[in-house]
């Protein structure tokens, strides 16, 4: 990735973001240089909220970019560019942020040949949700390498889809044999009588989900992860979802059980997650 870093004419803008931009290896995007996105469809990316110009967790969304770089391409992230880019076009501003990884060299006919990665940063107006608590519905099926996040998301907004044709309002996947593993965009936590419990199935081990965890630690809250199966979730006091655009949001209902609000529970989490810091690329 060649590090140029060019100034636009949004750039160090404060306030919040009121359009889409898009930025390729620093420079204002034309569709040639994400051609290669829309047609090959590989790669991966990680999603942020914005405030002020600072993102919580940064170096952990940074930290998955290279870990998913080499995983996919064989290849080195420059992080020092990213972050350069990111400050370029962030400035003070509060905005949705997604960076996008992937690159124009990828041979589809030799996939294990190392590629030279590419960025496309996309900055959009920020996202607030004051939802009510969620009611899923368990369903069967598990992401492709769920340890990434990558471009492979039908599946995952079909899913949202069946749900919400069901009447629910998202979905909660779960393995062939039974075991909690993530929502479709989100991971999912419960609450017991002794604290927090973070199952073990094979997902993506979201930013926000890291955040809370070390956020709990500092607060002493005891947390285990274990396995969670699909037929013990009427067992826990609740049930919650986390992901970078809602770091917490509680989940009313899985399938026919549901959960008695508790304001403590969101009121602890918050706690945990604010202990955080938000970092200035």
């Amino acid at each position: 990735m060649q590090a140029v870093r060019v100034a636009h004419p949004s750039a160090g803008r404060a306030g919040p973001m009121t359009a889409l931009r898009m930025w390729f290896n620093g420079r204002p995007a034309t569709l040639d240089d994400v051609g290669a996105l829309l047609t090959t469809q590989y790669g991966h990316f990680t999603s942020m909220q914005a405030r002020g110009g600072r993102v919580q967790g940064l170096q952990r969304h940074l930290a998955r970019l290279q870990q998913a770089t080499r995983a996919l391409f064989a290849s080195d992230l420059d992080l020092d560019a990213a972050r350069g880019w990111l400050c370029d076009a962030l400035g003070d501003a509060d905005a949705s942020v997604r960076m996008s990884v992937y690159s124009r060299a990828f041979d589809r006919e030799r996939p294990l040949q190392p590629a030279a990665a590419d960025l496309l940063l996309v900055l959009g107006p920020p996202r607030r949700i004051h939802a009510a608590p969620l009611r899923v519905c368990s369903v069967h099926g598990e992401r492709t390498a769920p340890q990434l996040k990558h471009l492979g998301s039908f599946d995952l907004w079909y899913q949202r889809r069946l749900a919400q044709q069901r009447g629910y309002d998202d979905a909660l996947l779960v393995t062939a044999d039974g075991e909690v593993a993530e929502g479709t965009i989100w991971n999912v936590g419960f609450v017991d009588a002794d604290g927090i419990v973070w199952p073990t199935a094979p997902a993506l081990d979201g930013v926000s989900m890291q955040l809370l965890k070390a956020g709990l630690t500092e607060l002493g809250v005891a947390q285990t992860v274990r396995r969670v199966d699909l037929a013990e979730v009427g067992r826990f006091r609740g049930a919650f979802f986390t992901n970078s655009t809602c770091a917490v949001l509680p989940l009313a209902a899985i399938d026919a059980v549901a959960y008695t609000p508790d304001p403590a529970t969101p009121a602890l989490l918050a706690r945990a997650i604010a202990t955080q810091p938000w970092e200035a690329p």
